[in-house]
């Protein structure tokens, strides 16, 4: 068994926040290449792939929305290196995230896994490390400063065995997004507990007004929801570590409280009709269009929503999830150490597409800032954002950065993956029907205990 290291996320906060204070201050800087040097500033000068026979390498990624930054910064790269390596195809297989982790796991199982992929931190990367599927990074990323780019802490997530194995895309934290001209149509306040949410969904709803939207496809996505929740009843960080130690149990009565929690924003009409047959991107869409008062997503969103037609004129604001009956710390977030590219160990032009990974993510900080999408990436950006003409809500959101005092990670960055699928299945399916709170929590530690190792 493989052992990660681990170091508390704080650590990776920290460059969060540097990136933070010196975007906001005025200094006039202009947006440079966190790597630094010649090199970095001008992608013709980084070390490309050995030219010679011709090479196709599979781009595996999860930026498949063509108006997301995320998704035009990627092909503006793409297109560079293969104009500046006229041997080297990049041949991209945009997915949405669900797509694509079901799509790995199929791959992996045939020992077919692409030049390069995406995959998650911690507990969600570790049974591909344990297979051996990935190569390890070590000497690629110390190539032209590469690994100096990334802030203090944050590869530690995707490190198994003193093997770092993947390069991660964001450092984010969990947000809540709203419509200003929606909710002042709905005569209701930003909420600062989670009882004046549900009111305020309540309220909304009766005026016609969509009160929040998910993507619950995607079953992630009321999960992360989910876990904010716990993160306030359980009155701080902590709660499935302290499964892990042996100290609690999904039984608990902050587990069990947080699932009546999340009944209560389902039965008061939070979310869209069916929001079980959207995924991610459409219901992300669904508050782009302005369609909806509130949206809960990582803070990976900004950019897309920043430059979609809901932002214009400064309509979108944004907020700390509130406290739970009176328990938890706003300041304590949801924290989402990002995606990340990893590169199979049988990649048939290894080398090659290694120069391709250390490239695309030396000129990631550079190319993201400028289309806007540059809030909650996991590398230092030496940019000025509102000199940029980066939005007041990606400002906003860049100060909630400075405010984190803490928090926890996802449930599927933690958790076996076993344990996992049902607690993904168990809350999706609050989406659909009324459960009792205790019973989803009696078959969720059931399933712990069956799977644990």
């Amino acid at each position: 068994m493989t052992k990660r290291k681990t170091k508390w996320f704080g650590l990776a906060m920290t460059g969060m926040l540097a990136v933070s204070l010196s975007a906001c201050g005025g200094g006039g800087t202009t947006a440079n290449n966190a790597a630094g040097g010649d090199a970095a500033a001008d992608p013709a000068k980084t070390d490309s792939a050995p030219a010679g026979e011709k090479v196709t390498i599979t781009f595996q990624n999860i930026y498949p929305d063509a108006s997301d930054p995320k998704n035009q910064m990627m092909k503006k790269i793409v297109e560079q290196y293969e104009s500046d390596n006229p041997n080297v195809t990049i041949e991209l297989d945009s997915l949405n995230t669900d797509q694509q982790k079901l799509k790995l796991k199929t791959q992996a199982a045939s020992k077919e896994v692409p030049d390069i992929t995406v995959v998650n931190p911690a507990a969600q990367m570790q049974p591909f490390v344990d297979a051996d599927l990935f190569a390890p990074l070590n000497d690629m990323v110390e190539e032209n400063g590469l690994k100096d780019t990334f802030q203090s802490g944050i590869l530690d997530y995707y490190t198994f065995d003193d093997n770092l194995y993947a390069l991660p895309d964001g450092n984010n934290i969990g947000v809540v997004y709203y419509n200003k001209k929606l909710m002042e149509q709905g005569g209701v306040e930003v909420p600062t507990t989670f009882e004046e949410m549900v009111e305020a969904i309540k309220t909304l709803k009766s005026k016609g007004i969509q009160p929040m939207v998910i993507g619950e496809k995607d079953s992630w996505t009321g999960s992360f929801l989910f876990m904010n929740i716990l993160l306030r009843t359980n009155g701080g960080p902590g709660f499935l570590q302290d499964v892990l130690d042996g100290k609690k149990t999904f039984e608990d009565p902050a587990y069990v409280e947080a699932i009546s929690a999340f009944q209560q924003l389902v039965d008061a009409g939070a979310f869209q009709d069916g929001a079980t047959s959207f995924d991610y991107n459409a219901g992300e869409n669904l508050f782009k269009t302005g369609t909806a008062a509130m949206y809960f997503m990582g803070s990976w969103a900004t950019g897309g929503i920043e430059t979609a037609e809901v932002s214009k004129d400064g309509n979108v604001g944004v907020f700390q999830f509130p406290t739970v009956g009176g328990k938890g710390n706003p300041d304590e977030f949801m924290l989402a150490p990002g995606s990340a590219f990893a590169i199979s160990k049988d990649s048939e032009h290894l080398e090659e597409t290694k120069a391709f990974l250390n490239y695309f993510m030396l000129n990631f900080p550079k190319e993201a800032f400028e289309a806007k999408g540059a809030v909650g990436i996991a590398q230092n950006v030496d940019g000025d954002f509102k000199a940029a003409g980066y939005s007041e809500m990606a400002m906003n959101v860049l100060d909630l950065f400075k405010k984190v005092k803490g928090g926890d990670l996802a449930f599927d960055n933690t958790m076996n993956p076993a344990t996992t699928q049902v607690h993904l299945s168990g809350t999706q399916s609050l989406f659909v029907e009324q459960k009792d709170a205790a019973a989803v929590a009696k078959e969720l530690q059931a399933a712990y205990e069956q799977n644990k190792k």
